[in-house]
C-alpha cells in the first residue's frame, strides 16, 4: 500500500481519537519576546511538556495501537537517538507489547537513563552502533531477521499521522495560524503536520528547521533527491542522522513543507539558554532550533504573521545545561 493511501487527513483524525488520554493536548502559548524579536505574532506549541518529554509519544502510541494481533504478539523493534525510544517504551509498557530498542553509543545520557527505568518485561534496551545511522541499520536488520515490525521514528505513515495531530491541535487553538515552524530530522513531524495544515488551509507556510551539523533534509531539498551528508556532533541530537535509504521521506516532505532553513550550533546553544531565562522551562537542542531561527531572524516574510513554533522536547542532561548557562 502506498503512503498516500495511509497518510491521509482521516488517518490524522483517527490518530487524534486514539491519543486521547495517552498524549497531552499541549498548550499553545504566546511569546511576547519572540514576537518582538521576529516581528511576527509568535505562539509556542509546548510539546516539551509531554509525559515522556517529547512529541514522539504521539507517533509511537499511534503506531502500536494500529498493529494487528500477530504484530502485537511478535513485538516490535525501534531505533532512536532517545526520544522516539522513550515514546515506544511508554506505549509498549502501557499496551503490553514487547519492544527492543536500539540506541547508539552517542545517544543522550539523559534519554538513556530514562529508558532504563522502563520494565524489562516489556522493554529491552540495546546500546549499539556508533551513531544513529548505524543503530537504525542494526534495528532494521534485527526486525527483518526476527520477523517483527520495525517502528520507524519517521518513515511510517501511522507514526507521521500521530505527529500530525500537533497541527490539528494548533489549528483548533489558533485557527488563524499562517506559518508553522517545525524541527526536521527524518521529516516525520513536518510531513504529518504539513499534511493537516495544507488540508485545512493550503496557504499555511510550513517551514522546517535543521542544524548545520546534520542538514540531511536541507541537502535533499537543494539536490532534488535524498543524499547522504556528513553528520557532526550536535546539540540537536534528536535531529541528527541520515534518512533511511530508499525511503519516500524526501518526496513526502517536498509535498507538504515549503522550505528548510539551517541554524548554527552556537545559535541553538544560545536559544536553549535564552528559553530557560525567559520561561524558566527546559527545551532540548532539537526543539530549540525553531527558537534559534526566530531569535536570529533567519525566516523571511513572517512580519505581521501568526506563527506557531513547535518546541519538540526537553530531554537534556543537567551537565549540558550547566555548560550552556
Amino acid at each position: 500500500m502506498a503512503y498516500e493511501d495511509e497518510l491521509t487527513p482521516a488517518a490524522i483524525l483517527a490518530a487524534a481519537q486514539r491519543l486521547k488520554g495517552r498524549a497531552l493536548h499541549t498548550p499553545l502559548e504566546p511569546s511576547a519576546a519572540l514576537s518582538e524579536a521576529s516581528g511576527a505574532r509568535v505562539h509556542l506549541k509546548l510539546e516539551n511538556l509531554q509525559r515522556t518529554g517529547s512529541f514522539k509519544i504521539r507517533g509511537a502510541f499511534n503506531r502500536l495501537l494500529t498493529l494487528d494481533e500477530q504484530e502485537r504478539t511478535a513485538g516490535v523493534v525501534a531505533a532512536s537517538a532517545g526520544n522516539h525510544a522513550l515514546g515506544v517504551a511508554e506505549a509498549a509498557s502501557t499496551l503490553g507489547v514487547r519492544a527492543t530498542l536500539i540506541v547508539p553509543k552517542s545517544g543522550s545520557p539523559a534519554k538513556i537513563a530514562a529508558l532504563r527505568r522502563y520494565p524489562s518485561e516489556w522493554v529491552e534496551l540495546l546500546i549499539e552502533g556508533a551513531d544513529y545511522d548505524e543503530a537504525e541499520a542494526l534495528a532494521i536488520d534485527l526486525a527483518r531477521s526476527s520477523h517483527r515490525r520495525f517502528v520507524s521514528a519517521y518513515n511510517d505513515p501511522q507514526t507521521m499521522a500521530g505527529q500530525g495531530t500537533i497541527a490539528l491541535e494548533i489549528l483548533e487553538d489558533q485557527p488563524d495560524s499562517e506559518v508553522m515552524l517545525v524541527p526536521v530530522g527524518g521529516g516525520g513531524i513536518a510531513a504529518g503536520m504539513g499534511l493537516w495544515a495544507k488540508t485545512v488551509n493550503p496557504k499555511i507556510r510550513v517551514i522546517g528547521v535543521q542544524s548545520t551539523a546534520s542538514p540531511q533534509m536541507y541537502a535533499a531539498f537543494e539536490a532534488g533527491h535524498l543524499v547522504t551528508v556528513p553528520v557532526l556532533e550536535s546539540l540537536a541530537d534528536g535531529l541528527a542522522g541520515n534518512i533511511e535509504p530508499g525511503s519516500p521521506m524526501y518526496e513526502i516532505a517536498r509535498r507538504y513543507v515549503d522550505e528548510i532553513i539551517l541554524v548554527e550550533e552556537q545559535e541553538i546553544a544560545q536559544a536553549m539558554a535564552w528559553y530557560i531565562g525567559q520561561q524558566h522551562l527546559i527545551v532540548e537542542g532539537a526543539g530549540a532550533v525553531v527558537l534559534a531561527a526566530l531569535l536570529n531572524q533567519h525566516i523571511t516574510g513572517i512580519s505581521g504573521k501568526t506563527v506557531a513554533a513547535v518546541l519538540t522536547g526537553r530531554n537534556v542532561t543537567i551537565e549540558r545545561l550547566k555548560t550552556l548557562l
